[in-house]
This record gives structure tokens, C-alpha cells and sequence, in this order.
């Protein structure tokens, strides 16, 4: 067809003629050479016509002979927008689908095979597929080109579905594509800081990853042939932690953190609860004690908070009666324990009530087991990726919450052996191993304790009015660890203004919060959660840096 139009273009050349821009003009009232022009015009047209059909014919042959693997130019958002998305998920890609056609986007985690096949393994977020491609179906330099591309290079994938007649144990979807064209959209740099692979090793002692262990000396168990599993130590994948939160279950971990602020939101904007946004520049410290940021303010001293807790008291006072935040708290701590940050996500709430703090531990009760059951309906697909790396005990949650007096929880330590003064916090040892005797006996990992010495409280803790040595105020923990600290707070300003002085905070610091009690101030109550702390007990992971996206401690400040 090519042949003809360029045949017939040549023809009507040889007759062309020069358009004339005013024929009218031209050729005045002679009527038979202006009835000639039109008939050279329409032969003009035509011509025109004819090289338009040449130029799509070309194009649609040159279309056919585009390559069906190579680089890419850089997306620079050039084209057309259309709102159709191009390419499917790989979770999407269903046994169903088998010998349809598809089109994905992913990254190349690990490539192999030699001479007639190539293998590739692409990974999506969590998701990973097998690809494959085969001497008898494409060209050898295709196969050499694949073999190429970098890993974690973003490549476009078009093929046929296929169902392996075997599991293909190291992924996660249970369908491959057979290739049939693939494009580098994005290449890697070809050597990367940190090995994906060794990262994704399954690591079942995870204190080996803590970086008082030597580098050369982390390797895991050893394998049935002999070979040992390398273990990527803490500081090195938060070196690079880019690389490192593409290691499948890390961004599981994450996605999970995402579900506990969705739900923890969700049941408290159900049950009334209004969502607040307090500062974190403030001019007094907020939890008392030195573990606080201090910073010039334009002349003046002022802290990063330590909890948005003086100002959800405000907001209950100001009758919104049920608030809650989600937002970042710093704590001044010089600790490099496996369960301490500098900065961390709390997840607050306060609320007034009736007659009896209780409704508020209730309330908070009823919270956490809906998250728990909506987490393991909603993320099971994460939870199942974070225990094929780090394999853990199920988090166990019952209905009825174990509620023990802070007293009684120290003659249950007495009993099985352990000190604890009654008038002193518990220490993280005794929390663990009040733990583990709750969990022996209720068959549970979460419990309450209530009831805690004034010494051990925050100055706005209402004390107890049967004793003074005590408070109105509750932990909530899981496996042996506290995840909320909580309590009825002080509304009368003069009480409040005495506590503040005990505990060495200067009223006028914080006076304004002390002054809006002074015209009519409900009974309310609340509590802090640390949501990577939650996350930590919830999967069963080692180290709290690992549930922190960014985490900053005394050593860390980048990335």
C-alpha cells in the first residue's frame, strides 16, 4: 500500500501548481478559468490527502518494528492525562486471569537463569511476583538485555498470565508472566549500599541485629547445606533506610502502624470523639521532670512537648468533652534501650465522665480490641509478611480485661519471688515479669494495672482521696510492657498549683492552664499511647527503631 500512494503522490506532482490566495480577484468574470481553478484545487486536496495516508501507513509500520524491550525516557508528565490506570497491581493478578494479557509496573528484586531463560522476581510494596522469559519466544539479545537491568531498577512488564504447576516458594503471588515485552523505566545504580536479599533473610533471634554484636560476626543459623544467613545489623539499614523499607515486611510494618492510627481514629470519632491538634512549641514542660527539649524562642525559654496533655485538658474544659490527637511527642531521654525513642507518634485521648474514672479505662479497653480484631481482619496479608521474616507468638487478646490494683500487683511479684516497693514504679524487669505471670494465669497479654503511687505519676494526677500516696490513674500493657499511662486528672486550680510545686514546676509556667479550671471544669480523664510501642508488642518485634519509620534517638538525626 506504501508502494501505491507514493506512486500516486509522485503523479499528482508533476500537475501541482501554486494555491492562489484570491481566485476571485485572479481571474476577474472569467467564469470557465475560475471553474478550472476549483477543479486543480479539489486535485490539490487530494494530494494532500494521499500524504496524509502515507505518513499513518509509516507510522503504524515504524510502530510495528519498536522494539519490545529497552530504556525508557524519563517520565516528565508530557502526554495527554489519562485517568485510566495503565498498569495493574500485582496483587490484582489472579489465577483467574490465566492466559490473558497484562500490563504491571515493579521493581526487579533478584534476576536469574543463563543462556535460553531468564527469570526475574519482581517485587510491588509487600507483593512479589515470578517472571519469565524463553529463547523460543523472544530474541537472544532481549534475554541478555533483561539480564542487565539493575536491581531495584523500576521496570514495565507486559505478558501472559500463567499458573505454575508448582508453589513458588519465594513469592507471594502464586501466578507468573510469561514476558513478552519489558521496559527499564527507571534504572538503579548497579551497586547498592544494601543487599535486599540479605535484608529479607528470615531472622529468628532478632537481638542479632542490635549493633553491640560485631558486623562479622551476625550470621544466623546455619543452613541444610551449610550455609549461613546474613544478618543486617540496625545501624546499617537505618544508614540506608530508603533500601531498607522496601524489605517486604518492613513495609508491612509500616502499613500496619498506618491501620492502628485508622482504627484508633475510627472507634473514637464513632463513640463522639472530636480530633484536636495541639502545639508542640510550648513555653513549660507539660509532663514535669528534666527529660524535655529546651530551645530559645526569640529571647525566651520554651520545651518541645512532651505530650499534648495540658492542652486536651483545655479542649475538655472548652466542653469539645471527648478529644483525641495523633501527633509526635519528644522525650529528652539519653537511652539507646531497644524500647526508647527521642521523638515517637502518640496517640492521646482524654474524655470527661459521669462519676467514676473507670468509665474512661472502659472505654479505652473496648478501644484496643477493636483495633486488635480489625487488625488481624484488615491487615492479615502484612501480619503473615512480618512473621515470614520475623517469625513471632500471636498477640492474644480477650474481651475481659484482667484489672489489677497496683498493691496487689506487688504481692503477686512478692509471691513468685520478685521485690517491688509499693510506693516506687515498676521497673521494666518486674513489668516483664508481671507479665508473664498474668499471662500464665488469664491466658492473655494485655492487662491493666491501677492505682499507682503519687510519687511515680505526672503533677496533674488526681490522688486518691482513700489514700494520698496514691493515684487515680492506670497502665494498660501488653506482653509484659506498658503501651498507655494514664489517669483522672486535677480540675481544681489550687490542688493543681500545690502538685505542680511538689513536683518542681513553676505554677506560672503554666498558668494558663492552671487558670482555665477556674470557672467550672468537668470531671475527665485520658491517656497516652505510644503507637510504635504498640506496633513493637503487637508483632512481636525486637527493636522499637524498626517501627519507626525515620526514628530518632541520642545517636540519630538523619536520615
Amino acid at each position: 500500500m506504501s508502494l501505491l500512494l507514493t506512486s500516486r503522490l509522485s503523479l499528482y506532482k508533476k500537475t501541482s501548481f501554486r494555491l492562489i490566495r484570491n481566485p476571485i480577484r485572479f481571474f476577474g468574470l472569467h467564469t470557465g478559468k475560475y471553474e478550472q481553478y476549483l477543479r486543480m484545487n479539489q486535485k490539490k486536496e487530494t494530494l494532500r490527502e494521499l500524504e496524509l495516508g502515507l505518513a499513518t501507513v509509516q507510522r503504524r509500520f515504524m510502530s510495528q518494528q519498536i522494539t519490545r524491550y529497552g530504556d525508557l525516557e524519563m517520565v516528565r508528565s508530557t502526554g495527554e492525562y489519562n485517568k485510566e490506570r495503565k498498569f495493574l497491581r500485582m496483587k490484582d493478578i489472579t489465577s483467574e486471569m490465566e492466559g490473558q494479557t497484562v500490563k504491571l509496573r515493579a521493581r526487579v528484586h533478584r534476576t536469574t537463569g543463563k543462556g535460553k531463560a531468564v527469570f526475574l522476581i519482581l517485587r510491588e510494596n509487600f507483593s512479589t511476583m515470578q517472571a519469565c522469559m524463553f529463547s523460543n519466544d523472544v530474541e537472544q539479545e532481549m534475554l541478555d538485555y533483561t539480564r542487565r537491568i539493575p536491581k531495584e531498577s523500576i521496570v514495565i512488564i507486559e505478558g501472559t498470565v500463567q499458573v505454575p504447576h508448582r508453589p513458588i516458594k519465594k513469592c507471594t503471588e502464586q501466578v507468573e508472566i510469561l514476558i513478552n515485552g519489558i521496559w527499564n523505566q527507571h534504572s538503579s545504580l548497579p551497586r547498592l549500599p544494601l543487599n535486599l536479599d540479605d535484608a529479607s533473610n528470615i531472622v529468628r533471634d532478632q537481638t542479632l541485629e542490635d549493633d553491640l554484636i560485631p558486623e562479622n560476626q551476625k550470621v544466623g543459623k546455619k543452613k541444610k547445606k551449610g550455609r549461613q544467613s546474613i544478618v543486617v545489623g540496625q545501624n546499617t539499614r537505618l544508614n540506608n533506610r530508603i533500601l531498607d523499607l522496601r524489605v517486604p515486611a518492613n513495609q508491612a510494618i509500616m502499613r500496619i502502624s498506618a491501620g492502628i492510627c485508622r482504627f484508633f481514629r475510627e472507634y473514637l470519632q464513632d463513640n463522639d470523639f472530636v480530633e484536636i491538634h495541639s502545639p508542640k512549641l510550648i513555653g513549660g514542660t507539660s509532663e514535669g521532670g528534666s527529660e524535655v527539649f529546651r530551645l530559645d524562642y526569640f529571647g525566651s525559654d520554651a520545651c518541645l512537648a512532651q505530650s499534648p496533655q495540658l492542652y486536651k485538658q483545655m479542649a475538655v474544659v472548652s466542653d469539645f468533652e471527648r478529644v483525641f490527637e495523633i501527633g509526635p511527642v519528644f522525650r529528652a531521654e539519653n537511652s539507646l534501650t531497644p524500647r526508647h525513642l527521642c521523638e515517637f507518634t502518640g496517640l492521646d485521648l482524654e474524655m470527661s465522665f459521669d462519676d467514676h474514672y473507670f468509665e474512661v479505662v472502659d472505654l479505652i479497653s473496648e478501644m484496643f480490641g477493636y483495633i486488635f480484631e480489625r487488625l488481624n481482619e484488615k491487615y492479615r496479608r502484612e501480619i503473615d509478611a512480618v512473621q515470614q521474616q520475623y517469625p513471632f507468638k500471636e498477640f492474644i487478646f480477650k474481651p475481659n480485661v484482667p484489672k489489677i490494683k497496683f498493691t496487689d500487683a506487688c504481692e503477686i511479684l512478692k509471691k513468685a519471688g520478685f521485690h517491688q516497693d509499693p510506693l516506687k514504679d515498676l521497673g521494666t524487669e518486674n513489668e516483664e515479669k508481671l507479665g508473664k505471670i498474668v499471662k500464665k494465669k488469664y491466658k492473655t497479654d494485655f492487662f491493666i494495672v491501677y492505682n499507682y503511687p503519687a510519687e511515680a505519676r505526672p503533677f496533674y494526677s488526681m490522688i486518691n482521696p482513700n489514700d494520698p500516696e496514691y493515684t487515680n490513674s492506670y497502665d494498660f500493657f501488653m506482653r509484659g510492657q506498658e503501651i498507655l499511662s494514664g489517669a483522672q486528672r486535677i480540675h481544681d486550680p489550687e490542688m493543681l498549683a500545690e502538685r505542680a510545686i511538689v513536683k518542681g514546676i513553676q505554677p506560672e509556667t503554666i498558668q494558663d492552664y492552671i487558670d482555665c479550671f477556674k470557672y467550672g471544669a468537668y470531671p475527665h480523664a485520658g491517656g497516652g499511647i505510644g503507637l510504635e510501642r504498640v506496633l513493637k508488642l503487637f508483632l512481636g518485634i525486637h527493636n522499637i527503631r524498626k517501627c519507626s519509620m525515620f526514628p530518632r534517638d541520642p545517636k540519630r538525626l538523619t536520615p
